[in-house]
């Protein structure tokens, strides 16, 4: 019996929408070029990726867990005050936690940078699109858990 493809939750935030739709393009791309799936979802910001991602574990389909992955994409532009540092580190922690205490595979492409200049050079399709390097981090670590025939995520209560 052959193993479906995987099929990915892509959570954009849309705060910065020129940047998100770049973001996105280079994640699709990647995802289909490998013969993946994907279900897109939108979130005002960063700071909401992790709790849609959690609703994500939850989530199932026909066949158990709807998602085998997740792609986190948004940015976060320092601005004057300390907002940046907050949204920054409890994102990352968020997604981290997820991660390492549910097994959930996540592709990181949230953007932290100084301006919107190193965020355009970093999203662009054309430049350094993070969301291409997200969504193969993802499928990275879904690989990985075939490899040693671990099922999908789990939920951990607590």
């Amino acid at each position: 019996m052959s193993t479906p493809p995987p099929h990915l939750m892509i959570v954009e935030a849309r705060f910065y929408e020129d940047l998100a739709d770049q973001l996105v393009a280079g994640t699709i791309a990647e995802i289909e070029a490998r013969g993946a799936t994907y279900e897109r979802f939108a979130v005002p910001g960063a700071f909401e990726i992790p709790a849609a991602i959690r609703l994500g574990l939850e989530a199932r389909g026909p066949n158990g867990h709807r998602f085998d992955g997740f792609v986190a994409l948004g940015c976060v532009i320092r601005g004057e005050t300390s907002h940046y540092d907050y949204v920054c580190s409890e994102s990352s922690r968020g997604l981290m936690d997820l991660a390492t205490g549910h097994g959930a595979a996540i592709g990181f492409g949230i953007l932290t940078t100084e301006n919107w200049e190193q965020a355009w050079k970093r999203a662009a399709v054309a430049d350094g699109n993070k969301g291409r390097d997200a969504a193969i981090a993802c499928l990275s670590i879904i690989g990985l858990r075939r490899a040693f025939a671990l099922s999908a995520p789990r939920l951990v209560s607590g």
